[in-house]
């Protein structure tokens, strides 16, 4: 069976309810989308708002606290991911499960002993009565280093013109370990707590696997490695226990062989970062003639919010807020019909909805880089 791409990226485009939205809440919708990078907190607010029936900024927050339906936390690749709370025993076990590559040189790295020292120390100060709203990073260290000893204090980690203490390096997997989640922020300080308890899932890789690929199927052992920053190896094995298909070179759960009667008439604005632009392999197909040049950041997606056109990406765009208003530019890198035109227009209001503000919308170039 050979693959059409623009009914691959229309069955996408589906799956992470971003056609026709209809999400009953936050966590419905980063669900969807195996999870809502979250490295930019409006970015991750507006990516769930769009996949939503109704709602909008303050549903994602309240989602997060007080209600806890969604957990703020490490998620693929070691980034900030807004996770559904209900669906903590299988990521975090599957993202545990991830082998560590990497580390730095040798005097720098933990070993296994170390690593559990550190995380237990973690879980155990977080579970200290009276700090329901958490311990800042700087707090953590000396309640880590109290615990476990001198040696992971030291300061050995290159960090933004800084120096960070040993135990750091470490952080992600302590979160994947159930011993901490992102809690509420004190100002722009950003706090830890104790993650929701939860109850492991059986096969938690294999589920996990089997989410990716109903949201980014046909894919290969490569795009799901790719995705989780995994060794091609252990993806291989992932898939070698799960229950999927081929087509053509690629795979999707065994069954779920259906596609849309028709390319995407779609026209949206995505944010950065968003899932749906992020783990959507091949880029050339997502990012056809100039957008590969234009809208990727040395290859990297979600650098930039970008204009999706009938499946793929055909332009970029930038928001300006300014109080309760906000001043959207689109680029698009070819013609829009007068139709296209109104209906970037409607997602532009949309996203104004979603953040509490009114919005007008320009074409034109935009001058605005891509985001680190």
């Amino acid at each position: 069976m050979a693959l059409n791409p623009e009914l691959v990226a229309a069955r996408r485009l589906a799956r992470h309810l971003l056609e026709e939205p209809h999400a009953p809440d936050a966590a419905a919708a980063a669900s969807a989308s195996v999870g809502t990078h979250a490295q930019i907190a409006s970015s991750a607010e507006v990516s769930i708002g769009i996949r939503m029936a109704a709602g909008g900024a303050a549903d994602v927050r309240e989602a997060l606290w007080p209600h806890r339906t969604l957990t703020k936390t490490y998620g693929p690749r070691g980034t900030v991911h807004y996770l559904a709370t209900d669906e903590l025993g299988m990521w975090l076990p599957a993202l545990d499960a991830v082998p560590v590559t990497g580390g730095g040189p040798d005097d720098v790295r933990l070993d296994g002993d170390q690593t559990t020292a550190v995380v237990e120390a973690v879980r155990d100060a977080l579970a200290q009565p009276g700090i329901e709203d958490g311990l800042t990073l700087d707090e953590l260290d000396k309640e880590v280093v109290a615990r476990t000893g001198s040696w992971a204090g030291e300061l050995v980690m290159p960090a933004f013109q800084t120096w960070w203490p040993r135990w750091r390096q470490v952080i992600s997997r302590a979160a994947a370990r159930g011993a901490l989640a992102f809690g509420p922020g004190r100002g722009r300080t950003i706090t830890y707590v104790r993650a929701p308890d939860y109850v492991r899932v059986e096969e938690p890789e294999v589920q996990l696997l089997q989410r990716y690929l109903h949201a980014y199927g046909p894919a290969a052992p490569r795009d799901f490695a790719r995705w989780l920053s995994a060794p091609i190896a252990w993806a291989d094995s992932v898939f070698e226990r799960a229950s999927v298909e081929r087509i053509a070179d690629v795979f999707v759960n065994a069954g779920d062989t259906g596609f849309p009667d028709a390319a995407s008439s779609a026209v949206l604005l995505l944010p950065y970062f968003d899932a749906f632009v992020v783990g959507s392999h091949p880029r050339s197909e997502l990012f056809p003639r100039r957008a590969y040049e234009r809208a990727l950041a040395r290859g990297q997606a979600g650098n930039y919010p970008v204009l999706v056109v009938d499946g793929t990406v055909q332009g970029v765009w930038h928001q300006k807020k300014s109080g309760k208003r906000i001043a959207i530019t689109v680029e698009a890198f070819s013609r829009l019909s007068a139709g296209q035109r109104r209906e970037v227009e409607h997602r532009a209001e949309r996203i104004g909805a979603i953040q509490g503000a009114s919005v007008s919308v320009s074409f034109g170039e935009v001058s605005v880089g891509p985001h680190a």
